[in-house]
């Protein structure tokens, strides 16, 4: 039995937008901005993309821009915002446990002259709102906090964050990195008082290389591409109208059936947790249940290294992830923010797994994994003490 469970580091593109893709690429492949026939054909297809992306996030169609990724869509959302209101403050807030596509990118405005706070978090992996409210100055002009975090799921206060930095400083801009989150929750910008929200296709079941970046209307923000002013001037380059309209075949699939989807995982994730606790010496990094995100479970297992682990359950067609794709297999040398951040004992530092679900997992995929657990972990610490 094949059992994928590496769903955060990417997703196996549904059927519907890969054969979506294949006609749009040797068919309806004009360039969007062609004014011939084939030209308005593909304008089509990102139109229609636009309008089914706006109505999952319940915004405009006008305030969707087509990117590359999430990686993308992070650097145009923080170094776009940071050039376009310089003049307001050069003060940022983010947190300990983001995506390197936002912490890298604070390390990079840092060099700019930019001032950045970095939030802590608890255990639980979540900030604490005292925390972010003391930091917010009259001269903050942008706080970026995950929606989901990639490692241990942990789901940030992102309701109560975005009220907060309003009554706090209502010129500061509020972004959400929601990767992880889009696609496993109803996220309703508006409502949520974010200005800024970053997708990836290739979370949701969609392709890879492209994304969304959500802009607010009246958001100020800079391009970081210049070419020939695509994306309403925000984001230059021939648009990828195949990955776009199989990015939005697939947000309209995922929340066609989101409540029940979701419901469904967090069973599967149960199951799976609880299945891993009867193994001795193991901790369940980040909060049981709803608390988390539906679809990622972090495990420590003392006395195992995580790469050993890893590469023993791939032998039994049992995929899943070393802490993060983004980072080293190494955490205990290259550092994984998170782990250390919630303050993970260094010797559970290198034996941490990640397990992250999807939509096509079974119960019989969960049931094989924890299986094949009781039988390596034992088998591994034994090996080691050797």
């Amino acid at each position: 039995m094949e059992c994928y469970l590496d769903n955060s580091a990417t997703t196996r593109c549904l059927e519907s937008a890969a054969e979506l893709m294949a006609g749009i690429m040797c068919t309806e492949y004009g360039n969007p901005s062609s004014l011939h026939h084939k030209g308005v054909q593909a304008e089509e297809h990102l139109r229609h993309a636009r309008e089914v992306i706006a109505r999952s996030l319940k915004v405009a169609p006008k305030e969707i821009f087509f990117t590359s990724g999430g990686t993308e869509s992070d650097n145009l959302a923080l170094r776009g915002a940071a050039y376009a209101n310089g003049r307001s403050g050069r003060h940022l807030i983010t947190t300990s446990v983001e995506h390197p596509a936002v912490l890298n990118t604070m390390q990079y405005l840092e060099q700019q002259g930019y001032e950045v706070t970095y939030l802590p978090v608890g255990e639980d992996g979540r900030i604490r709102l005292s925390d972010l409210e003391a930091a917010i100055r009259p001269d903050t002009i942008l706080v970026s906090v995950m929606h989901t975090n990639n490692e241990i799921g942990a789901l940030q206060p992102i309701a109560e964050a975005g009220a907060l930095i309003k009554r706090v400083n209502p010129n500061t801009l509020f972004h959400v990195d929601a990767v992880q989150g889009y696609g496993k929750s109803r996220i309703l910008a508006k409502r949520l008082g974010i200005d800024m929200l970053s997708v990836s296709a290739h979370k949701i079941h969609g392709p890879k290389g492209i994304g969304f970046l959500y802009v607010g209307d009246r958001v100020k923000i800079r391009p970081i591409l210049f070419g020939g002013g695509q994306e309403r001037g925000l984001r230059s380059g021939t648009e990828n109208v195949a990955g776009i309209a199989g990015m939005a075949k697939a947000a309209e699939e995922i929340y066609r059936n989101l409540d029940a989807d979701v419901d469904r995982m967090y069973g599967l994730r149960e199951r799976l947790a609880q299945g891993i606790l009867g193994l001795e010496n193991v901790r369940i990094n980040g909060l049981p249940g709803r608390e988390s995100a539906p679809h990622v479970l972090s495990a420590s297992f003392a006395g195992v290294r995580s790469e050993v682990l890893l590469h023993a359950l791939e032998e039994k067609q049992i995929y899943v992830s070393a802490g993060s794709a983004c980072a080293s297999n190494h955490p205990e040398t290259s550092g994984s923010a998170t782990l250390r951040a919630i303050g993970l004992p260094k010797e559970l530092l290198g034996s941490t797994v990640r397990f992250s679900l999807s939509v096509f997992t079974t119960q019989e995929e969960i049931d094989y994994t924890v299986r094949t657990l009781r039988e390596l972990v034992p088998m591994l610490r034994r090996f080691t003490r050797r």
